[in-house]
């Protein structure tokens, strides 16, 4: 079994500078919580997206068994659209009721979701076996478990913490089981 512990972010200050986000002092706060969390895991591998706040927020764990995040593109959060959104709300809503519908210069969740799970089974494949962290954010990651389980759908992703941490257990690429690991705190 290969067990893949998605981390979403922890709180960051917004800029609108997506890649260089940081964490807010919260954020780093609740870092540190995941390490905590994380250390009982037995982790083995650490990889992120390429964005600032997610990195941080699984960087204790890499440090903690002594490895490098390595970052993984197909990780990163989803582009909504390259035009700031007059409505968020309005905006994430209609891209969760129709998966091939996107915004001006956005990823619709069809396609989001192919970049994530491409990602996670190059992951299942690389790291076959392993436990493996990886730096995420509430979208992707959602979208992700979406494509396995399509329970995991618009109002998981509403109800997610920030930081949160989900255990997905594989048999080879097949989803045997789905464990929340942040709500043990």
């Amino acid at each position: 079994m290969t067990n893949l512990y998605f981390v979403r972010h922890a709180h960051s200050t917004y800029t609108p500078d997506e890649i260089n986000r940081p964490l807010s002092e919260s954020g780093f706060i609740d870092a540190a919580l995941v390490t905590k969390l994380l250390k009982k895991e037995e982790i083995d591998i650490v990889v992120s997206s390429p964005y600032k706040r997610a990195i941080q927020t699984v960087t204790g764990i890499a440090q903690f068994i002594n490895a490098e995040v390595e970052i993984i593109d197909g990780f990163k959060e989803r582009t909504l659209t390259t035009v700031p959104a007059n409505d968020f709300t309005l905006a994430i809503t209609k891209v969760w009721e129709d998966f091939n519908f996107s915004w001006e210069g956005g990823e619709s969740n069809i396609v989001a979701q192919k970049r994530g799970v491409e990602a996670t089974f190059k992951i299942l494949e690389k790291y076959k076996g392993e436990n493996v962290v990886i730096g995420a954010h509430g979208n992707i990651m959602t979208l992700i478990m979406n494509f396995f389980d399509r329970q995991y759908g618009f109002s998981f992703w509403q109800n997610l913490d920030m930081p949160d941490i989900y255990k997905l257990t594989f048999d080879g690429k097949v989803l045997r089981n789905v464990e929340r690991i942040w709500g043990r705190i």
